[in-house]
């Protein structure tokens, strides 16, 4: 595949899932009664404004990771990936993993879940994958500006 068809189709699922979250995390109060009266999942029913408040939570969370993965690829486009803009933003979305697991972990409190768990062991990783690589990316902007000023 070439590396122009990969950037459009990153740009236009990441945009899709920009928007199509906040369609879906605005529209939870009536999913998630939806949802709990066609699979008949009672935990829904009997604990419905808890999982509203959870899952409206964690839908903001990834709507945030989703907007600064697109404030970042602004700069692959405009073929300049090494700003403090990205370190911000890689800064930024290691911390909202670590809220969506502390969230997660709240919601075990609710009802236990493997998948939950799951989900705790991916944000902790993403979160420390994320803040490592916003070091990575804030030595190569000192690098850049110091070739920079050479130049």
């Amino acid at each position: 595949m070439k590396k122009e068809t990969v950037i459009i189709i990153t740009k236009y699922l990441l945009d899709f899932m920009f928007f199509a979250g906040m369609i879906v995390t605005a529209t939870l109060p009536w999913t998630v009664k939806w949802i709990g009266q066609i699979f008949s999942y009672e935990i829904f029913v009997e604990q419905y404004k808890e999982a509203v408040v959870i899952y409206f939570i964690l839908g903001v969370l990834a709507i945030l990771i989703i907007g600064e993965l697109r404030k970042m690829f602004r700069t692959v486009l405009a073929d300049d990936c090494f700003v403090r803009d990205n370190v911000v933003s890689l800064q930024r979305m290691g911390t909202y993993s670590f809220l969506i697991a502390l969230i997660c972990l709240v919601r075990t409190l609710l009802y236990l879940t493997v998948t939950m768990l799951t989900l705790v062991l991916v944000f902790v990783i993403a979160g420390l994958f994320s803040k490592v690589l916003a070091f990575v990316f804030d030595k190569a902007v000192e690098y850049k500006l110091e070739n920079d000023l050479t130049i």
